[in-house]
């Protein structure tokens, strides 16, 4: 890390902590890993979004280990209905896993979904949420989270799950060509569309119950 990005990483890191988040700093993806595990408890009843981020630290294996009464979505064989009960256990976990769309350096976390079981767990239900982000996730300010959504994370996510939209042709959402100043929730009406709801966790009543990892290097979208 250069001397600028650890000046950035560090002041993120301290409006998240005024914010009543819990940062952490690891270099590498590693280390962020073996700091998630230190944060769950044998026993813990755990689960997660979907989130490229996680998958790249490598800690899903982990999950499955038996330590953890792990609440895994993505078993084969599992239907719609038996998923989405999933989904709803998941508000009753110990731990959260997640990653974030941005994250800003006045402490801020900006998130879009479209199913939208990621956004309503991180805001309320299980008791300590995770997010691991990469430093690339770092963003000036809540503009620059919704440019950042619109541009990387929709589009490369839409392309990830094999969903048709116009942003993942594109690769940028449509609002971004057809207004000239689009507005937090413009974009398509494809009913396939995955920018459905939008969230943005500034300070919180819940001291340390979201803790966000930064990492070192770039991870996810």
């Amino acid at each position: 890390m250069t001397d600028e990005q650890m000046q950035i990483i560090n002041k993120t890191m301290e409006n998240l902590k005024r914010n009543n988040m819990k940062p952490y700093f690891c270099n590498t993806k590693e280390e962020a890993k073996e700091l998630v595990l230190s944060l769950l408890k044998e026993g813990d009843t755990v689960t997660h979004g979907g989130s490229v981020t996680l998958n790249e630290i490598g800690i899903i294996d982990d999950l499955k280990s038996g330590k953890y009464n792990y609440l895994d979505r993505n078993v084969p064989g599992l239907t719609r209905e038996q998923v989405e009960e999933i989904y709803r256990k998941s508000y009753f976990a110990d731990v959260y896993l997640t990653s974030s769309n941005a994250v800003t350096e006045n402490g801020e976390l900006y998130n879009v979904d479209g199913n939208s079981n990621r956004v309503s767990a991180i805001l309320y239900g299980p008791k300590s949420v995770v997010a691991v982000c990469g430093y690339n996730k770092i963003v000036k300010n809540i503009d620059e989270a919704i440019k950042r959504v619109k541009c990387i994370a929709a589009p490369k996510n839409t392309v990830r799950l094999n969903i048709d939209t116009y942003c993942g042709k594109k690769e940028r959402c449509v609002s971004l060509d057809n207004e000239k100043n689009p507005e937090l929730c413009s974009g398509c009406h494809s009913e396939s569309r995955i920018c459905c709801n939008y969230v943005v966790s500034a300070q919180q009543r819940h001291v340390d119950r979201i803790k966000v990892i930064i990492v070192g290097e770039e991870l996810g979208y």
